[in-house]
C-alpha cells in the first residue's frame, strides 16, 4: 500500500510534465511559425501554454532550443500522420494517391508547418542540421515509400528506379507550393486557391506523380 502511494504522485507529475511539454510546443509553433524566430517571444509562448516562463527553460534550456523542439515537433507529426494511413496495406496507385491527399490536407491543415519551414529556410537552415533525430524521423518514410515503389514494379505498376526521397520532394513540392505562395498566386494570376480548387489540385498532383512513376 504504501509503495502504491508513492508511486501514483510520480506517475500524476510525469503526466503532468508530458501536457505541460505538449502545451509549450503547440505554443511554440504557433508563436514561431507567426513571428518567425527573432519576433517570437518565450513571455507569450508561456502565456499562450498556461505554463511559467522558468519552466519553459527548465524543460528547454533557451529559446534557441526550444525553437529546435519546436521545428523538430513538426517534423514528428506529419510523420505521424503519415504512419496512420496504413499505405502499405494499399495498392500501389491507392498508396501514392492517399499520401498525396494527406500531404495537401495537412500543408492546409496546420499551417505552421509550412511557415516553420519557410522560418527555418529563411536563417539557412542552421537549425535542422544541428537536429539528431531528423534524419531517423525521415527514414521511416522514406523505408514506407521504397516498399510502396518496389510494390508497383513487382506489378508492374511503377518503372524502376526511381529514389524514395526525390518522389517525396515532388510530392511535397507540388503540395507545398500553392500553399506556401497562396497570396501571390492570388494576385498575379487570379488563381481562386480556395478549398475546392485544393481539392482538386490534390487529385491531379496524385495523377501526375502517378504518371511519373509508371513504366515509360
Amino acid at each position: 500500500m504504501n509503495m502504491q502511494t508513492r508511486t501514483a504522485p510520480r506517475t500524476r507529475r510525469e503526466k503532468n510534465a508530458e501536457a505541460s511539454r505538449k502545451a509549450i510546443l503547440d505554443a511554440a509553433l504557433v508563436e514561431f511559425s507567426t513571428q518567425g524566430f527573432d519576433g517570437a517571444r518565450v513571455d507569450t509562448i508561456a502565456a499562450r501554454a498556461g505554463v511559467s516562463k522558468p519552466l519553459i527553460y527548465d524543460y528547454y534550456g533557451d529559446k534557441e532550443a526550444l525553437y529546435g523542439a519546436a521545428l523538430l515537433e513538426a517534423y514528428v507529426q506529419i510523420r505521424q500522420g503519415e504512419q496512420a494511413l496504413d499505405l502499405e496495406g494499399l495498392e500501389p496507385d491507392a498508396a501514392i494517391r492517399k499520401l498525396v491527399r494527406f500531404t495537401m490536407d495537412h500543408f492546409r491543415e496546420n499551417p505552421w508547418f509550412i511557415a516553420m519551414l519557410n522560418t527555418e529556410n529563411l536563417r539557412g537552415g542552421e537549425t535542422i542540421r544541428s537536429l539528431r533525430d531528423a534524419a531517423e524521423i525521415q527514414s521511416g518514410l522514406m523505408r514506407k515509400l521504397k516498399t510502396i515503389l518496389d510494390k508497383g514494379v513487382e506489378k508492374k505498376m511503377f518503372r524502376p528506379g526511381v529514389d524514395p526521397a526525390e518522389l517525396y520532394i515532388f510530392i511535397a513540392s507540388m503540395c507545398y507550393f500553392p500553399l506556401s505562395n497562396r497570396h501571390t498566386l492570388r494576385m498575379v494570376f487570379k488563381a481562386p486557391i480556395d478549398d475546392a480548387w485544393l481539392e482538386r489540385r490534390a487529385r491531379e498532383a496524385g495523377e501526375m506523380i502517378l504518371q511519373f512513376l509508371r513504366p515509360r
